[in-house]
Order: structure tokens, then sequence, then C-alpha cells
């Protein structure tokens, strides 16, 4: 006897709806990429650790420090006391950055190397969509944990340093106000959107690309064309002009706050700047090359096999 309609076998589409795999396919993508690259979460935090550790080690000497900044005005109060603080920011978003590059660089590369390719062009999710998900995790994902990771850490440093002058007898309530940390966090989130998300964009673009091409090495693939274009540059005319650009590229928007104090880009005293940032021909020349490397990127995958 044939079975009745409602027996009939649910399909891979069906089964999958409901735990949103296949109708959210984007979403789906990117927890994978997470729990196959968990260098994304690891590196940060231990970055963090390490910091707090040492911080934690230090604090025995924050109440003679902050004796001696007592008579310091508020600006040359927070220069001598908050460099642990901004160390701890560049340090996590460094080894964000770190992440970002070498994770662009495997991403389309080690799935062909391990031949799980195959498995997952098996599954209902275009070629498009798995490339705009990788890309998401040096454009949002890591910009996004490492802010939350460098919140979190600063404020931990920031109540042990409180109970430290608590127990001395120190104003706290001075050491907040000169420290201005949280304004300081504003400045790293804003420096994360326009830098390592916006302005960053055709460095991971150009890495997720060559992944996505190059059957050994991806690394030398990538920093090649860029030496070979500067060398001939210095050869036949003399110029650095590729150099420079290239430099300004990597150096960071430096379009997004007024700089010329030469202040680490976080600093609260820098002016935010986004209407010279957005108007700069760069960020959109930049975001161009993005999308174009991108979509190179998933037509590449389509038709490439594995290693």
């Amino acid at each position: 006897m044939s079975a009745p309609a409602s027996a009939m076998p649910v399909s891979f589409e069906q089964r999958g709806s409901g735990r949103g795999a296949v109708t959210r396919p984007f979403l789906w993508s990117v927890r994978r990429e997470l729990c196959e690259h968990r260098s994304v979460y690891i590196a940060p935090l231990a970055s963090a650790g390490v910091i707090l550790l040492a911080f934690f080690l230090a604090l025995g000497l924050l109440p003679r420090h902050v004796r001696a900044a007592m008579a310091l005005d508020a600006a040359h109060y927070r220069a001598a006391l908050a460099p642990p603080f901004d160390f701890a920011a560049g340090l996590i978003m460094g080894a964000a950055l770190l992440v970002s590059i070498f994770y662009s660089l495997d991403a389309l590369y080690g799935e062909r190397r391990d031949r799980s390719i195959l498995f997952w062009k098996s599954l209902p999710v275009s070629d498009l969509t798995a490339v705009l998900a990788k890309a998401s995790i040096p454009l949002l994902v890591l910009p996004v944990f490492a802010f939350v990771i460098a919140f979190a850490t600063e404020t931990i440093m920031l109540l042990l340093s409180s109970a430290v002058l608590l127990g001395n007898g120190l104003s706290v309530a001075m050491f907040w106000e000169r420290l201005q940390l949280y304004q300081t966090m504003f400045m790293l989130l804003y420096h994360l959107v326009t830098v390592h998300m916006l302005w960053y964009a055709p460095l991971y673009a150009w890495l997720l690309l060559i992944s996505a091409w190059a059957r050994r090495a991806p690394f030398l693939w990538a920093a090649l064309p860029p030496l070979a274009i500067y060398i001939f540059e210095k050869i036949a005319f003399h110029t650095s002009y590729f150099a420079n650009f290239l430099g300004e590229r990597v150096g960071g928007g430096g379009e997004a706050v007024d700089n010329m104090k030469g202040n680490f880009p976080i600093h609260p005293g820098m002016h935010l700047t986004p209407g010279i940032f957005l108007a700069t021909p760069g960020l959109w020349l930049g975001l161009l090359f993005a999308a174009a490397c991108l979509v190179g990127a998933a037509r590449l995958r389509r038709y490439r096999q594995p290693n």
C-alpha cells in the first residue's frame, strides 16, 4: 500500500525551515564561520586576559602614581594615568586586526585545502551568500566583538583601580572624571566603524579574492602584486606614489578625526570629522573596489575545485 500524503518524507528545506538554516542562510553561514574559526573570539579574549593579569600585578603602584598626578591639570592627569587603558584598547584592536587579516587569507582557500567545500556546496547556500558571510567576520563581527571585549576589560580595570584608591583614601571621583574612560569608549567605537569596518574594507576584500583564487601560498600572492607595482614604479619613474597610496590606506582613514596633535586615535580630546570622512573620494572608491573583489571571489568560488 502506498503511504498517505501526510506521511511523505519531509524535504531538506522543510526540515531546515524551523531552525532558520535555509530561510536564513546568511546568518547560518556566519554561525558556521564562528564555529570553524575559533580564533575570531579566542585571540581578543586572550589579549584581554593578558592585559588584566598585567594590570592586576601593577595595581600596587597605582596609589603612588595618583598622588603624583593630583597636582597636575586635567589633561596631564589623564596623560599620566590613562596609558594602561589606552594600551588595552590598542592591543585588543591590534589582535582583532591581525585575526581579520589571517582569517581573510584563509577563509576561501582553507575550505578548498581541506576539501570541505564539497560538502558546503551541496547545501542550498549561494556562493555570494557564503562569501558575504565570510566578509562579515572582519568587517562586522570582529570590530563589534573587539569593542565589547575592550569595553568589558577597561570597565574591570576601572573597578579594580577604584577599589585600590578607596582602600588608600584617594579620590575615586576625580579619577573617574579625569580619566574620561567612557568618552574614550565612544571614540573607540567611532574608530572601529570608520577605520576597521569602512576604511579597511578593500584590504579584507582583496585578501578574500586572493583566498578564492590562489592554489598555494595565498599570503605571497596577496603581497606580490603590490610589491611588483612598487618596484616597477620605483625603477621606471623614480616615484613612490603607489607606496604612499598603500601607506595611507593601511595607516587608517585620517580624515575621520582631527589628529593634528598626533594623539592616539581614541583620545577623548580628538575632534570627530565624520562629514569630511564620508566626503573622502578614497572611501567610496575603496568600497567600490571591495564590492568588485567580493563579487569576483564569489564567482571564483563557484568554479574553483578543491586543491
